[in-house]
């Protein structure tokens, strides 16, 4: 018997998918749900699946990082995501099936029966694996983000934002050498832009770059010490998501 398990941070959404898995494919067990890159990751580990619908755009993530931090796998992953050109475009690369938000009840089956032959055929996917982990990271390393200012237009890279900080309706951020530019956003807009990039929000005023952290104090009062020695504080309520999330980089 086929095991399957779903990811998706909307409640909703999980309900929608396992109603059709059993309306349509009942010969599939459903074995768990999911709602975050942890839980999915440890559901993951728990149930050895052999098929994982998996939502691109999670509360903690993405679900491309879902799969990078697992050492390997050899599930049928069906993706499930709202139109997003970035994350369709990897996919269609390397010719993974996906289902679109709103779901089509014919796309979803028509989906889950190719998951279903390949998985009965026993047929490798790694290589398609690894054409969607580069195209994904392609689009990771060229991501671009304008940022207007009273005076001007910036375009940076997405990589080589450190941290943003939040002043009220102002979100300011920083760079290499002490640069940074301030913008009349909130710092909650860019949340949601750039979470999916590996950024994470340890405080209510700042976002940071996971990638240019370079220690984290846990003691009480903890904080994050950045590559530019910069010292980001964590939320008590923040701490245990930050351990767990760098936990599993």
């Amino acid at each position: 018997m086929i095991k399957a398990i779903i990811i998706d941070d909307e409640t909703a959404m999980r309900a929608v998918n396992s109603q059709l898995l059993s309306e349509y494919f009942p010969e599939i067990k459903q074995v768990g749900t999911a709602s975050c890159i942890k839980s999915g990751i440890d559901l993951i580990h728990k149930e050895n699946p052999d098929l994982v619908l998996l939502d691109i755009q999670l509360s903690d993530g993405s679900g491309f990082q879902l799969l990078q931090k697992l050492p390997s796998y050899d599930f049928k992953v069906v993706f499930i995501t709202a139109f997003d050109s970035f994350a369709i475009k990897a996919i269609k690369f390397s010719a993974i099936d996906y289902i679109l938000k709103p779901i089509n009840e014919i796309e979803f089956q028509q989906a889950i029966q190719r998951a279903i032959e390949l998985i009965e055929k026993k047929e490798h996917t790694e290589s398609q694996f690894n054409v969607l982990m580069e195209s994904f990271k392609k689009e990771l390393q060229n991501k671009k983000l304008v940022l207007r200012t009273q005076n001007s237009i910036h375009v940076v890279d997405i990589s080589d934002i450190h941290y943003c900080k939040s002043d009220n309706s102002y979100t300011t951020f920083y760079f290499d050498d002490s640069e940074k530019i301030l913008v009349s956003k909130s710092l909650k807009e860019y949340e949601s832009l750039l979470k999916e990039y590996g950024f994470f929000r340890p405080h209510q005023s700042y976002l940071v770059n996971l990638n240019h952290i370079k220690k984290v104090d846990k003691t009480d009062h903890g904080f994050i010490i950045m590559k530019n020695k910069k010292e980001i504080p964590i939320s008590t309520r923040q701490k245990k998501n930050l351990i767990d999330l760098l936990d599993h980089l």
